[in-house]
């Protein structure tokens, strides 16, 4: 009966968020991350959906491959100055591929008055949609 009806639990989700996260901030593909761990890609997306929990052991792998302090994978917000937020955080953002598109994308723009002119038009879209959906 070994793992027989066990649902993810929010901390498993948090982890599996935070290892996706990371691995597409890292370009990686969950065939490359699993070989850098010696399991298979089957074994990271059950990682990364919170239905296989993550052991201490490679939490720690996990964490060296990324460079990343291991607390990280607990706290999305970690080593992040608090500040009031609305709206999403970014680092929920990055597993929307869209999202991740639009990121990549605005850090291949070099022209500073194109960024800007993006800021400004995502700025008075959201605060459009905002009024509209109350």
């Amino acid at each position: 009966m070994k793992g027989k009806g066990r649902r993810p639990n929010s901390g498993d989700l948090q982890v599996g968020e935070a290892i996706r996260v990371h691995r597409l901030i890292a370009g990686m593909s969950q065939s490359d991350l699993g070989r850098r761990l010696g399991v298979s890609f089957q074994q990271i997306q059950k990682y990364e959906k919170g239905q296989n929990r993550v052991g201490a052991g490679r939490l720690s792998q996990i964490a060296r491959i990324f460079d990343i302090p291991i607390g990280v994978l607990f706290d999305a917000n970690a080593g992040i100055s608090p500040r009031k937020t609305t709206g999403t955080t970014p680092a929920k953002l990055i597993p929307d591929r869209n999202a991740f598109r639009l990121l990549t994308g605005f850090g291949d723009i070099e022209h500073i008055k194109v960024r800007h002119s993006l800021v400004e038009l995502v700025d008075a879209i959201a605060k459009a949609t905002a009024r509209t959906s109350r």
